[in-house]
């Protein structure tokens, strides 16, 4: 189940509003495609897990930098264990969803 932001912060008592962004940059559609669910929210990022791939990423974390670019997080958590697959900065709004399809194998859009 997707939530959006305001559910998220009804939820949570929270709100962030750099979580608002990032999941409106990204898209609705996109994390319906990615299967997204369990969205947790910080101040300055947002991560949630999305459904199997052939790249063995589980979650994704997007986290706004200074520079007003991101650093995007791809994670694999098993057992436990969590790795850092990759972790890419400086991506631009522009380039969320191809970075996001490069490192999961997911399409973002039809």
């Amino acid at each position: 189940m997707i939530l959006n932001y305001a559910q998220l912060a009804r939820i949570s008592g929270m709100t962030h509003e750099v979580a608002a962004i990032i999941q409106d940059q990204i898209g609705r559609k996109a994390f319906f495609m990615l299967g997204a669910k369990d969205l947790v929210s910080t101040e300055k990022s947002l991560r949630f897990k999305i459904g199997r791939n052939a790249k063995s990423v589980s979650h994704v974390e997007v986290t706004l930098d200074p520079s007003d670019t991101y650093t995007v997080r791809f994670i694999r958590l098993r057992a436990g264990k969590t790795t850092v697959i990759a972790d890419v900065s400086d991506v631009y709004v522009d380039s969320l969803h191809s970075v996001i399809e490069q490192h999961t194998g997911m399409y973002t859009s039809l």
